[in-house]
């Protein structure tokens, strides 16, 4: 990836990680600088969905926002979480005690995410949750310390589910990554189907990250009866699932294939031959406006060739820069002694930028904004490597996520 290495520090995911920077930046300590500390996958199976993307759009933000604030300093540093809660616990800690964070990006996982509401209150500092799709986050496990951007299972869920059982698909199987995120997005589509007609007749859960032969669970989706196969899972995952349905012929079968959560970059990364016809709800995509585009060619430098960031990596782009905004409006000091009172800004200040344009964070820490149902291109409609979406249906930003008086948040 094409980052200038002497603007962020680089991370291992382990508890005795050692900077990749020159010597002695890492450790440097100064009460006017705005220390942002991505913890992501850097190395594992959702790499590629948010990993160095992830960093490029959180750096695009940082670059944008300083070239217009020069006398705002800003440091990025990344951390490899290695999908382990006790591994995440660890770097977080040790970024707030130890490296001067003043909060922290990204967040993928669920259960790494969920797992830093204490610290985060006990620390008073940010956390900008994108690649962490629980709704829980604005929930009943909600915080004041907390914005969830991008997305989440309950608007993914909400507007696939209620979209594919319109159009005659109501009896469905799930294949679930068995840990939070995958948990909320089956239950939360399963309300969804049933509200709208239609049924789940079976399901099977399996340890994420501990397998790539899926063809148990399709054969068992396959003779349920269903005609709806709903994927609770992402990144390699998911592009195995899919890969493994079509050598079954399970989409010529006329079983539908439909992503709980999907991205550009699993789509990319499976080819439009095995992904054609597959559904999901995106809320960014890069050739949807003139925005968008504008974005795109801004971070293309930044990016291996013939990446295209998603969704989650967007909102690293979109949480990173709303974030030094309301930094700016309150101060550096002022910001760097209370993360809860950025929180607050945050929620005070509307949202506006090329990714996803106009918007709001809601009083429970979720950010509005309109999300998209796609259907994957054939390969004989694609003009280029990035051209993958159909737009399939617009859900406006006030129908798009879950209405804040269900939600069970108890910090509002």
């Amino acid at each position: 990836m094409k980052l200038n290495r002497r603007r962020f520090i680089e991370i291992g995911g382990t508890a005795a990680a050692v900077s990749l920077m020159p010597f002695g930046i890492a450790r440097a300590q100064s009460d006017d600088i705005i220390r942002i500390g991505l913890i992501t996958d850097m190395s594992g199976i959702y790499r590629d969905v948010s990993g160095p993307t992830s960093v490029a759009c959180a750096q695009q933000a940082i670059d944008e926002f300083t070239v217009e604030n020069p006398d705002i300093k800003v440091e990025l540093l990344v951390a490899d979480h290695q999908n382990k809660p006790d591994v995440g616990s660890t770097i977080i800690r040790r970024w707030f005690d130890q490296d001067g964070v003043d909060a922290i990006a990204n967040v993928g996982n669920s259960a790494i995410a969920l797992g830093a509401r204490e610290v985060l209150a006990d620390k008073d500092k940010v956390a900008l949750i994108t690649t962490a799709g629980s709704s829980d986050l604005t929930g009943k496990s909600c915080s004041p310390h907390i914005v969830h951007f991008a997305w989440d299972s309950w608007c993914l869920a909400h507007s696939t589910a209620t979209a594919t059982v319109g159009a005659g698909g109501d009896k469905w199987f799930f294949i679930t990554a068995d840990y939070a995120f995958g948990h909320a997005a089956e239950n939360d589509a399963t309300k969804f189907i049933k509200a709208a007609g239609g049924e789940v007749v079976g399901s099977v859960r399996y340890p994420y990250g501990s397998t790539a032969d899926f063809s148990s669970f399709l054969l068992q989706a396959q003779s349920s009866g269903a005609n709806v196969i709903g994927f609770a899972n992402s990144g390699s995952e998911l592009i195995n699932c899919l890969k493994q349905a079509q050598e079954f012929g399970i989409p010529a079968s006329g079983i539908r294939l439909t992503a709980m959560v999907g991205y550009i970059t699993d789509v990319l990364g499976m080819g439009l031959p095995v992904a054609q016809g597959l559904t999901l709800t995106e809320t960014f995509y890069w050739d949807l406006n003139d925005r968008t585009r504008a974005f795109m060619e801004r971070i293309k430098p930044k990016l291996e060739e013939g990446v295209f960031p998603n969704m989650s990596q967007a909102g690293d782009y979109g949480s990173v820069l709303h974030y030094l905004k309301a930094v700016k409006e309150l101060g550096v000091l002022e910001a760097k002694k209370s993360g809860r009172a950025v929180v607050d800004k945050m929620k005070e200040m509307p949202t506006d930028d090329d990714c996803f344009g106009k918007g709001s964070i809601r009083a429970d820490g979720r950010k509005i904004h309109p999300a998209y149902l796609f259907e994957v291109k054939k390969p004989e409609e694609s003009e280029s490597r990035g051209d993958i979406y159909k737009l399939v249906a617009t859900v406006p930003a006030e129908e798009a996520f879950r209405p804040i008086e269900e939600g069970g948040c108890s910090s509002i």
